[in-house]
């Protein structure tokens, strides 16, 4: 299955389709009221695709929740395994959508896209988006704990692959960032050394949507070369956009990079060697 499906695909609609709207900040409900999908349901970054850390040093600002908590919100959505899930946040899959295409591809639920081109895209095809408060139905059946969250990479594996010439540490965050111009989010300015910088937007089109599936093999080649895809690992500031950037690889067929979810935000806080420059 692609993880990307277009609005124009009936599937989308589908009554039997479990549509989420993820949205992220402080006025993240209001916003989903002002309009979204119909039949979509209201979650939010912060507290249905994260834990609240107690200290952004261990796991970072945005760490997964418990297996069994995401179990839980899983059923509260009305969500059983082999139900199909199509995804979108207000950001083109930026932010919380292609956190939650992840979250659910790395607990083994496979029948899951994201909307190429996000809340944009449904306004852009004209499409009257609703204002109701939807609420599910909870599934009859809770939703199994997974065994794990498979594909991640614990501080230590990203110490190890950062120095390692066989492996490749990709930044998605932008480059002011990554060189340590500005740091607008986290403590200390600055990049892993070792680590590549690629910014997560490149793979996108002026419209808000991915390129094309051959135009991101490209980008991504030329940043990994012949490199394993399981030897890749993807971060960002706290484990978010990266997911954005591993939807992007998985279009381009580029299926294996795994994911260090407490990407800068924990890095910065652990009293370890940092990069100020791109060499």
């Amino acid at each position: 299955m692609s993880p990307l499906i277009e609005i124009t695909d009936p599937r989308v609609l589908d009554p039997e389709t479990i549509l989420i709207d993820v949205r992220a900040g402080a006025n993240a409900h209001e916003r989903y009221l002002q309009g979204h999908l119909p039949n979509a349901i209201f979650a939010t970054l912060d507290d249905d695709l994260a834990a609240h850390p107690e200290d952004a040093a261990i796991g970072g600002r945005h760490p997964l929740p418990s297996l069994a908590d995401f179990a839980a919100t899983l059923t509260r959505w009305g969500i059983t395994p082999n139900k199909h899930i199509v995804v979108y946040d207000d950001k083109s899959a930026a932010m919380g959508g292609a956190r939650l295409w992840w979250m659910l591809r790395s607990i083994g639920h496979i029948n899951v896209q994201v909307l190429n081109g996000g809340l944009k895209a449904a306004t852009d095809e004209g499409l009257e988006l609703s204002t109701d408060d939807y609420q599910p139905k909870p599934a009859a059946t809770p939703y199994p704990i997974p065994a794990e969250y498979s594909g991640t990479v614990d501080i230590e594996e990203v110490k190890k692959a950062a120095s390692d010439e066989n492996r490749v540490v990709i930044d998605v965050r932008e480059g002011q960032r990554y060189q340590g111009i500005t740091e607008p989010l986290d403590l200390v300015a600055g990049h892993i050394p070792g680590a590549v910088n690629l910014f997560y937007s490149n793979s996108m089109s002026p419209e808000g949507k991915y390129l094309t599936s051959q135009a991101l093999a490209s980008l991504y080649k030329d940043t990994i070369g012949n490199t394993k895809p399981e030897d890749v690992v993807v971060h960002c500031g706290s484990g978010v956009t990266a997911c954005h950037t591993l939807l992007g690889m998985e279009h381009a067929g580029i299926t294996g990079p795994k994911l260090y979810v407490g990407s800068w935000s924990e890095w910065s806080r652990r009293d370890l060697p940092i990069a100020t420059n791109t060499k």
